[in-house]
């Protein structure tokens, strides 16, 4: 195949970076391509790294923070922020451990619950009431999603612990304004 701009055949990759040189100021070098190609990758790799540097890890259940949750949740669970901030617009991740016989009465959030258990059992059923036995109880690793303002309520019998993904902020409205711990703890 003949090279319309410069008139010559094609030659291998090997022969194309000597036969250029012979043309003078106005090629492209093939060098200065791969030194700016080279430059670019090696800038993504440290920005990759420094992402990756940033990103959290949990190597094992031990290495969880846990502390009290949130007023807005009964008392007597155990709260962790896993990843992002739940008051910033951002993914975020978050653990809750609850005893048994805890429950979260009905309530209803502004994004998406992605939930999974696990450990032990996790009961959530829909609705504006606790109807137990309308309840979906999910062992470790069942897996279920609130969907965005659906009214839901959750309880354990045995103890449970779950892992939740949502898109923050992070908000919980009751149901029932006055199932609001939030607003019981108030002065």
């Amino acid at each position: 195949m003949v090279d319309q701009q410069i008139g010559l055949r094609r030659a291998p990759a090997r022969q194309f970076h000597t036969r250029l040189e012979s043309f003078g100021e106005n090629h492209i070098m093939l060098p200065n391509i791969r030194n700016t190609f080279l430059v670019l990758a090696a800038m993504l790799i440290s920005q990759a790294s420094a992402v990756a540097a940033d990103t959290p890890l949990v190597r094992s259940a031990k290495d969880v923070k846990w502390g009290a949750p949130p007023p807005v949740f009964p008392p007597g669970a155990k709260f962790a922020v896993i990843a992002g901030d739940p008051a910033a617009t951002s993914l975020v991740t978050v653990r809750f451990e609850m005893p048994a016989g805890y429950m979260i009465p009905p309530h209803f959030h502004p994004t998406d619950e992605h939930i999974t258990v696990l450990k032990g059992s996790f009961s959530i059923g829909m609705g504006d009431v606790v109807d137990k036995t309308h309840a979906l109880t999910l062992s470790p690793g069942g897996y279920g999603v609130a969907m965005a303002n659906m009214h839901h309520y959750a309880y354990t019998t045995t103890g449970a612990t779950i892992q939740v993904h949502l898109q923050g902020p992070f908000a919980i409205t009751y149901v029932n304004p006055a199932d609001d711990p939030s607003k019981k703890r108030a002065p």
